[in-house]
């Protein structure tokens, strides 16, 4: 056993840039299950960043000086994330109170539509039966209204923590566009002269990060404007929420798209019932789905990132467990930066097992 572990051991850690990269690893995990939350809008600012200076470089292709090119990048940012913060933000609140408001009316017309599932299916549901699952349902509400009263007043830090954010956010992105050359020198002056690995590393993760990144940002904003628009063109109450969910649903593959599916068929079935506005409302939301994973995610992304799906959910389970809601947004960039060291890694020779003695 010794043995085997020592020729592991010269095959992937026999270079010094490797020992290096473990201990940077290493060093990276601790403080993300530590202080990720306090890191969190630092990592933000910096994808923040990096797609605005994606939107910068191409502005310098044009010929645009250096400078002018981070200003209107930079400007292009500040006013989408507060249009998005004074404008989108406060129409999604007063449509999700609204909706919380609803829910005893909901609930009503739920008893009603189950009232007659004995009738004509006796063999299935029992009136006995239903009697116990509303008062099931009953206590499990009120519970969750008691939850949804401590969770306001505990909210409070967190709306000041919000806050807080919509000024730090801006200032970071300003300072990683415009220092950005400073701050790679400083991180630089940390590592070794000669770091082809990392050079490997960072040339693989750069590649897919950008496209999967500067893509993403695009599935996000057409998905949820073409939802918001069928959405409203059928008349679909909270149709705002409710297209702000599908369009943040496509951050998270294949996890996102079945929770967010619930939600847009319960408001449905609730404001129209099974009438044919609401059949054409799941027909709609369908056809948008498709197409968005058959043609809208092959045409933005194609291979940038080659991932299976098993990892992808393994790696929103995973990180979302260890870092809560930030963890299942940078999931897929994390596996993508897991797959790049994976790939990349030296090995100096291969594993070959002790032969027994004969």
């Amino acid at each position: 056993m010794l043995e085997i572990f020592k020729k592991w051991y010269r095959r992937y850690l026999s270079e010094e840039e490797s020992v290096l990269l473990l201990v940077l690893l290493t060093v990276s995990v601790v403080l993300l299950m530590t202080i990720g939350d306090i890191l969190a809008p630092v990592l933000a600012a910096i994808v923040l960043a990096y797609l605005a200076q994606g939107l910068s470089g191409q502005l310098q292709n044009f010929g645009l000086p250096q400078w002018l090119g981070v200003a209107v990048s930079y400007l292009v940012f500040v006013g989408i994330f507060f249009g998005f913060c004074f404008a989108l933000l406060p129409l999604v609140w007063r449509q999700m109170l609204g909706l919380i408001s609803q829910m005893p009316d909901m609930l009503e017309s739920t008893q009603q539509f189950l009232g007659v599932l004995p009738e004509r299916y006796p063999h299935i549901l029992s009136r006995q039966q239903l009697g116990e699952l509303i008062a099931v349902t009953q206590t499990e509400l009120a519970g969750l209204g008691q939850v949804l009263v401590k969770q306001s007043l505990a909210s409070i830090p967190g709306i000041l923590t919000v806050m807080v954010y919509m000024i730090l956010i801006p200032v970071l992105v300003f300072f990683f566009l415009k220092d950005k050359q400073q701050i790679n020198d400083w991180v630089a002056s940390f590592l070794p002269a000669e770091r082809p690995l990392l050079r490997r590393i960072w040339g693989e993760m750069n590649e897919q990060f950008s496209n999967y990144a500067r893509g993403k940002v695009l599935e996000v904003l057409i998905v949820g404007s073409v939802s918001y628009c069928a959405f409203a063109w059928l008349g679909l109450s909270y149709a705002a929420l409710l297209a702000l969910l599908v369009g943040l649903s496509v951050i998270v593959p294949y996890i996102g798209a079945a929770l967010v599916t619930l939600p847009v068929v319960m408001v449905g079935f609730f404001q129209w019932g099974l009438s044919t506005e609401f059949y054409t409302l799941v027909a709609v939301y369908l056809v948008i789905q498709v197409l968005d994973g058959n043609v809208l995610v092959p045409f933005l992304f194609s291979e940038a990132v080659n991932l299976h799906p098993v990892a992808i959910i393994l790696a929103v389970l995973f990180f979302g467990g260890v870092w809560g809601v930030w963890g299942v947004f940078f999931a897929i960039p994390l596996a993508t930066l897991i797959k790049a060291i994976i790939n990349a890694w030296p090995s100096s020779e291969m594993i070959e097992l002790p032969r027994p003695a004969s």
